[in-house]
């Protein structure tokens, strides 16, 4: 039986995880949004939702999914949740019966209006400044945007092995 070398504690850390480290920020963070979001009867995607259909709206469903990182699966319950509550109005495309298009209703501006306050809120939650809160945004973007360079890069490679 062949024996591996361990690797050095610290390396194996989970304190000193990057990838925990994020985790965790993100769990505090959704705790919090949680709380505020129950407010107005909405979950953390819902918001996400909202805010990208207030932004880029209206969308196809496909468009919406690429914006908030989410798959058709996932996508369509929330979607469909979200028109039952009123909402987002879904319509197929004219142009395209294929596709449908996403906007929000009159009560989705609204709720969204309502929320407005909201990244001030949970800025202030954190106890970072205003410059360490743009500051952590641009990394986490970087970074964000390299691991998905890095993603892209090994799936291409993947399709020309396979």
């Amino acid at each position: 039986m062949a024996r591996t070398t361990p690797a050095p504690v610290d390396d194996l850390r989970l304190e000193q995880q990057i990838c925990y480290a994020m985790h965790t920020t993100v769990r505090a963070f959704d705790a919090v949004y949680r709380a505020l979001l129950a407010e107005h009867g909405l979950s953390y995607p819902q918001y996400i939702a909202l805010m990208a259909l207030g932004e880029h709206g209206p969308v196809t469903v496909g468009d919406l999914g690429r914006l908030m990182r989410l798959d058709s699966g996932t996508l369509s319950p929330l979607l469909k949740r979200m028109q039952a509550a009123g909402l987002v109005v879904r319509e197929r495309d004219p142009e395209d019966e294929r596709r449908v298009v996403v906007g929000l209703t009159a009560t989705g501006r609204e709720r969204l209006d309502a929320l407005t306050g909201l990244p001030t809120t949970i800025a202030e939650r954190s106890g970072l400044s205003h410059a360490e809160m743009l500051e952590l945004h641009r990394v986490l973007r970087t970074v964000s945007e390299r691991l998905d360079a890095v993603a892209a890069e090994a799936s291409a490679a993947a399709s020309v092995r396979g």
